[in-house]
């Protein structure tokens, strides 16, 4: 009931105003059965845009903190990243990994859809970064197919470190789904993994436009004290 809240009375109809967003190659999303949304992440908008036009609820990861603040503050942000569909998970110590694995694929035996970012946080500059092999190790462990999926100028609409939006026109581009069958068994190789991960950012180099830098993006931002930290850590 909250989603349909967000998404049809509340926040939906001022992003459709404000950011005139469209969708293409929709008829990649299946109409049912799990599958991996790996999307490109310029802004934090991107988890709003992206459930905002697909036609089947996603859910995302997101850190246990946004779950746990006190009074009214943090009961309205209870409620807002549940409505949205976000899933607690706790980073902290040697079984964040693991926890965030479990997380997605509960949901995913359930037949439901995860969005993941793969660059593990918002691009610093709008180019396209290094992907984490979390969101391969997922796929492999589930067999699930992954679904690439390019946000285009959400970073116009919510620049880095703003807060009001910029009305711009934004574009979610959905590919073809990859299917990675051909690594049947070979879960937990680190090398299957990075491949799988390449893979999937080539698609997304592709779909997007974007320049590709093979470093994270993390570590472009912990060079320069001061940027905003990960949104979706367990990427």
């Amino acid at each position: 009931m909250w989603y349909s809240l967000f998404k049809y009375v509340l926040l939906g109809p001022l992003l459709r105003v404000l950011g005139r967003p469209t969708i293409e190659g929709i008829e990649n999303i299946p109409e049912r059965g799990p599958a991996i949304l790996a999307s490109n992440h310029l802004a934090v908008m991107d988890s709003f845009f992206l459930p905002l036009m697909c036609p089947r609820r996603i859910y995302f990861l997101a850190k246990n903190e946004y779950f746990t603040g006190p009074g009214l503050k943090g009961a309205f942000q209870r409620w807002f990243y549940t409505a949205v569909g976000q899933i607690p998970i706790d980073r902290s110590g040697a079984e964040a990994a693991a926890g965030a694995l479990t997380a997605a694929s509960r949901q995913l035996d359930k037949g439901e859809l995860m969005g993941m970012y793969p660059e593990g946080t918002r691009s610093p500059d709008g180019r396209l970064y290094k992907g984490k092999t979390g969101l391969a190790r997922i796929a492999l462990e589930t067999g699930v197919p992954v679904i690439p999926v390019a946000m285009i100028n959400t970073n116009k609409f919510n620049p880095p470190g703003t807060v009001l939006f910029r009305p711009a026109k934004i574009t979610v581009r959905v590919g073809k789904p990859l299917n990675f069958d051909r690594y049947e068994g070979m879960q937990g190789n680190r090398f299957i993994e990075r491949a799988v991960t390449d893979e999937i950012m080539y698609e997304l180099m592709q779909l997007s436009g974007q320049q590709y830098v093979d470093v994270y993006a993390q570590s472009l931002k912990d060079s320069k004290p001061g940027d905003d930290r990960p949104v979706n850590p367990a990427a």
